[in-house]
């Protein structure tokens, strides 16, 4: 009888290892996970914890990750199913005036809105900070519709209205369909990741959340005088009609839906062109100056120069020197096309330019040589410059430095103050360097200048603008020797007929086969800007 407790106390044991075993054979295949996730020792302060229990904490694959993980994770899963779902669904179709246009709500670092009209180009407008593009694309133009504006010019008097309306319809229903959009894309993007209906609406109301903050930036931050200062980009011959005249711009501040309008007005007459594209029209009031410089030698210069007369309806052509090369008697050749090119020619003589050259050059029909402080009347702009007092075509002729520079420039500003004091004051002063144009500040409203084969504008402390333009001739056929051939570059400035100062300017960028493509930026002098409180008129 003593033996029966001793024979039950044994069987209970049994029974409690066997108990202890079971659960560990169920978990056999993830013994090695077990051991990749094993939990850190615990202090000893803390033994009252069960080590199993550790074990099978870790083998729960419904354990909850860390808050940081899952709130980045809903983050990632939000912004892509939006960005998706505005991809996907995220566009209208609607007409604004003649035209059948697509807008969309793109993602973006800068923000911002881009008109694409192809084939001639796009237009990109600096109109809003926020993380969001406008895409506007026109893919065509409404036959009947255009050809009523063509046959009834009168109606386009009431295009600003009605594209106005077209835009403000177009702007809500777009409105409207991107909330749709990233809601509907983050929801079923969070669906198919987390199978959890409650995470997936989470992401949808996030990513509505994301959006209206988003429109909020965009409104805060509109700025609807952005269509002032377009940057253009496609087809050269296409520039002057999609940027339009500088006078207008300038004068008309009733901005948005005005400018609006003529943008459409301008992309109907283009595609009503069949063979040829309309004519630009300048405004009267305006005069047009051609700013190019170091052209060395690149003989499709010359091409590229003609073209933007012809487009633009050049007055006058300013070359601020350095056309050569090396000033030999042999390179004359390569000026007899100045006389042809449209419009007259003023030129200044630069450092790669000799005197053979300037005795050449003044000899041609059409050609303008300003040196020594001279002032000459061409166009109706009085016109002083200094030829570079340096002539070193290569590294075999030693540079007198910038002093000489100075010393020229000061002469030149002698040369201006006493036509001022004659009540003829000068309105444009040259010179090559822009060290010597320097010296001109005060005396002048613009001067210009070459030489460094960079663009840069600024206005100097007595008030005279300085504008230094790039190579109109890509630096030269030397540049070639690169691989990659630099920017063929020059600048079409706007000048009021009346007052002789300078409205506005487009920067021109030409790249890869020059009259192939182009990228135009227009600038406002600070002055002419909406709000500007007017400049006095001296110098």
């Amino acid at each position: 009888m003593a033996r029966e407790p001793l024979r039950l106390l044994r069987a209970t044991a049994q029974r409690a290892r066997t108990a202890a075993v079971v659960p560990l054979r169920r978990f056999r295949p993830l013994r090695r996970f077990r051991l990749l996730r094993r939990p850190s020792p615990l202090p000893s302060s803390t033994p009252s914890l069960d080590p199993t229990a550790l074990d099978h904490a870790a083998l729960d694959p419904t354990a909850r990750p860390r808050p940081v993980v899952r709130a980045a994770g809903l983050a990632a899963v939000t912004v892509l199913g939006a960005w998706i779902g505005l991809l996907v669904v995220g566009s209208v179709h609607i007409s604004v005036g003649p035209m059948d246009t697509r807008m969309a709500l793109r993602p973006s670092l800068t923000g911002g809105t881009k008109i694409n009209v192809a084939p001639l180009g796009a237009l990109e407008l600096n109109s809003h900070h926020a993380p969001l593009r406008l895409d506007v694309d026109v893919d065509r133009l409404d036959p009947v519709r255009s050809q009523a504006l063509v046959d009834h010019p009168e109606r386009l008097s009431g295009l600003q209205d009605e594209v106005a309306g077209d835009v403000t319809h177009g702007t809500l229903d777009l409105a409207f369909r991107s909330c749709v959009a990233v809601v509907f894309g983050a929801t079923a993007l969070g669906l198919a990741v987390y199978r959890r209906p409650r995470r997936a609406m989470a992401a949808g109301g996030l990513a509505l959340t994301l959006l209206i903050a988003s429109g909020g930036a965009v409104y805060a931050t509109w700025n609807p005088k952005s269509v002032l200062e377009p940057r253009y980009s496609g087809l050269l011959s296409s520039a002057p009609s999609m940027v339009g005249n500088a006078r207008s711009i300038v004068t008309d501040f009733d901005v948005y839906q005005r400018e609006l309008a003529r943008m459409v007005t301008n992309v109907t007459q283009l595609y009503e062109a069949t063979s040829t594209l309309p004519a630009y029209q300048p405004d009267p009031t305006t005069m047009r100056v051609l700013h190019i410089s170091d052209v060395h030698l690149n003989p499709a210069a010359w091409h590229i120069v003609e073209s933007l007369v012809r487009q633009y309806k050049i007055n006058v052509i300013v070359d601020t020197g350095d056309t050569m090369d090396h000033g030999t008697s042999a390179e004359n050749g390569f000026l007899e096309p100045v006389s042809d090119l449209g419009a007259p020619y003023v030129w200044v003589r630069g450092n790669h330019d000799s005197a053979s050259t300037q005795r050449y050059l003044a000899r041609r029909k059409g050609a303008h040589v300003v040196d020594n402080g001279e002032v000459i009347t061409v166009g109706g702009l009085r016109i002083a410059g200094i030829g570079d007092p340096q002539f070193t075509p290569d590294r075999s002729a030693a540079a007198a430095g910038d002093a000489v520079e100075h010393r020229a420039g000061r002469r030149l500003a002698e040369a201006i103050r006493a036509r001022k004091a004659t009540g003829a004051p000068v309105d444009i002063a040259l010179a090559h360097n822009p060290i010597a144009a320097r010296e001109t500040d005060g005396t002048v409203p613009l001067a210009l200048t070459g030489h460094v084969h960079h663009r840069r504008t600024e206005v100097l402390p007595g008030g005279t603008r300085l504008m230094t333009e790039g190579s109109t001739g890509g630096s030269g056929l030397r540049a070639v020797d690169d691989g990659t051939p630099d920017k063929v570059q020059a600048s079409v400035l706007y000048l009021d007929r009346d007052t002789r100062r300078l409205q506005a300017w487009d920067e021109i960028d030409l790249g890869g086969l020059g009259l192939a493509k182009a990228e135009v930026s227009r600038h406002l002098p600070a002055e002419n800007r909406p709000g500007a409180t007017p400049t006095p008129t001296t110098p």
